[in-house]
């Protein structure tokens, strides 16, 4: 893997002064050895929002996430999550985060509803068991045995053991893998109504579809440094990347790249009389400027 990407300068902007800040880190570093897992990462992430970290395996985003969540200490830089310094967090702190790890723990032989009253009991003032159960949808299965559900099932039961202590920030690992492109779309719906109750999300996953569709903001780490943040749509520049047009013209196919495509698809309107056959422009997708970013052929 290359790390001389032109987009590894770049300076990470701050939040504004005037935003409230979940979590705010400066300079942090951690090391194994030789090995440098994270390398002076500068980072905010806005209450409300919904954060997408990106990156290859061994990039550096699971220790950053776990450095975050307190289960792992830094050897160098400044962390601030929810007001307080994960290193030094007692338990009225972790019981304001949320944690749904990437392996489902629903392989217990309790019912669904047992399972969530158990982790209610955690916390001093835990949403209703019943309201819980609901906002993941699965009231239909309150009496069913927490090992009898099917893995899109156990992730929402996961995502209710998270969310049952009113976290005002959820950490999502890789929260939808193994899913089918149906129960994937469902977790994105339950998702965005966590948003809406006003819980901060920090997401992590290997499928760019999922940041595009859910985050407000991404960032992407690549070999322990954080390369480029911001919103999904315009993440490397792709909104100004040129466009290729293509369409049918005389029964060939063409295609022209350009940075005015809307003059080039005017001209190709009026030189055709109007429709254009099996006209297409395509920008850059996320996951053409991701590859780019970490260093891999697209």
């Amino acid at each position: 893997m290359t790390t001389d990407s032109p987009h590894v300068d770049q300076q990470i902007p701050a939040a504004p002064a005037q935003v409230d800040v979940a979590i705010s880190v400066r300079g942090l570093r951690k090391t194994y050895g030789a090995h440098v897992a994270v390398a002076s990462l500068d980072l905010d992430i806005v209450r409300g929002e919904i954060f997408a970290l990106l990156g290859p395996n061994g990039a550096g985003k699971t220790t950053t996430v776990e450095i975050l969540e307190g289960y792992r200490r830094r050897d160098a830089g400044e962390v601030n999550v929810l007001g307080v310094d994960p290193a030094k967090a007692d338990a009225r702190w972790k019981s304001r985060i949320g944690i749904v790890l990437q392996s489902k723990g629903g392989d217990s032989e309790l019912t669904v509803a047992e399972t969530v009253r158990v982790q209610a009991a955690y916390f001093a003032d835990p949403r209703p068991v019943e309201e819980v159960i609901g906002l993941v949808g699965l009231t239909d299965k309150l009496k069913a045995r927490a090992s009898s559900l099917s893995g899109g099932q156990q992730r929402r039961l996961d995502v209710a053991l998270g969310i049952v202590g009113r976290p005002r920030l959820l950490f999502l690992d890789e929260p939808t893998t193994g899913f089918d492109p149906e129960a994937r779309r469902q977790f994105w719906e339950l998702i965005r109504q966590l948003r809406e109750l006003g819980t901060t999300m920090l997401l992590t996953t290997h499928y760019l579809d999922e940041a595009e569709a859910l985050a407000d903001r991404v960032g992407v780490i690549a070999a322990g440094t954080l390369v480029e943040v911001g919103i999904p749509a315009e993440l490397g520049g792709r909104h100004l990347a040129p466009a290729r047009v293509h369409w049918v013209e005389d029964g060939q196919r063409r295609e022209q790249t350009t940075a005015t495509p809307t003059a080039v698809v005017h001209a190709l309107s009026q030189r055709l009389g109007g429709e254009i056959p099996e006209l297409a422009v395509q920008r850059p997708s996320l996951e053409d400027i991701y590859l780019q970013m970490i260093g891999q052929p697209a």
